[in-house]
């Protein structure tokens, strides 16, 4: 089983609009609403691979409930902790007259020391009976910037691998547990190393650093629509995803870290791995729903990602 872990959950809102025109009243005639969160997401496109998955995390007030409800109507097992106050809602506003996505999110409920506590002995339960834990997403208020150091390390003592993917403090704390797997951007590299990044060579060899020096099994960086480049023990890989028409980029790195997660669940070597990821973040970007992939569309794209060892 894999465990995702989303402490600020969400619900994910996508406004349809012709065009956003900004001071003025826009009247949306379609949208769409769906449980979020990138741990979440992960979860989502878990379960559409065809691997059991719970996801678990906080949740508050109605739109906790409501959280919890289009999951289980989405058949997706999950293990929530309530708190006080009202989960979030995240919205993106798509304009089509001009592509773009516009992003607004609440700030999501206060989580106490009770809660967190609870939180604790919850990871250490799934983490038991699962192979692979994702922790994904920012921390709610009430939550300790280092409060990833204590979930990472609960999840690894009961056997589990562990994903981490997160910015800012949360990931620079949580690397003190020693993740088996972060999946930072080009700027959280350099800000994690204090050092500036100039081309993909540099990239590489502080990725590369910080593999060593955090004892990880492997560092994805996402390039955007250039693809990614991968260190693991001992090689590298950049990865080149097919072109192909980007609807949204919401949620696509949610999708990629689903795909790896899903492929160490079955054991798959590396580079079939990141195939299985980069297809999977390609799929989501055809969608305009995070957590979203066409499962037909997710094996042509497969066969044709290009992997090539550096």
């Amino acid at each position: 089983m894999i465990t995702t872990v989303t402490l600020n959950a969400a619900i994910d809102k996508t406004y349809y609009l012709p065009s956003f025109p900004m001071g003025k009243v826009s009247r949306v005639q379609r949208f769409h609403a769906a449980p979020g969160g990138k741990g979440i997401n992960v979860a989502k496109v878990v379960a559409q691979l065809g691997v059991p998955v719970t996801a678990t995390g906080f949740v508050g007030g109605m739109n906790g409930e409501i959280i919890k409800q289009m999951l289980t109507q989405m058949e997706i097992a999950h293990d929530f902790i309530s708190v006080e106050g009202e989960s979030r809602i995240c919205l993106n506003i798509l304009d089509e007259a001009n592509g773009t996505s516009t992003e607004l999110l609440e700030p999501g409920p206060t989580v106490n020391d009770a809660a967190l506590k609870e939180m604790e002995v919850r990871i250490g339960e799934l983490a038991s009976r699962s192979k692979i834990v994702c922790f994904s997403g920012s921390l709610p208020a009430g939550v300790p910037k280092d409060f990833y150091v204590k979930l990472v390390s609960i999840a690894k003592e009961a056997g589990a691998y562990v994903i981490l993917d997160a910015s800012g403090d949360a990931l620079r704390f949580g690397l003190e547990a020693k993740p088996d797997m972060i999946k930072p951007n080009e700027d959280e590299v350099a800000a994690l190393l204090g050092i500036e990044v100039t081309d993909e060579d540099a990239l590489q060899k502080a990725v590369e650093t910080l593999l060593q020096k955090y004892e990880m099994d492997r560092i994805s960086v996402s390039l955007g629509g250039a693809g990614s480049l991968t260190a693991s023990k001992g090689s590298s890989y950049r990865v080149t995803t097919p072109k192909v028409e980007v609807v949204s980029t919401v949620g696509c790195g949610d999708s990629f870290v689903a795909g790896m997660a899903v492929s160490l669940a079955r054991n798959l070597p590396l580079e079939e791995g990141l195939a299985m990821a980069s297809a999977a973040g390609t799929s989501n970007a055809m969608t305009d729903q995070a957590g979203l992939i066409e499962l037909e569309e997710f094996e042509q794209l497969r066969k044709q990602v290009q992997i090539d060892r550096l």
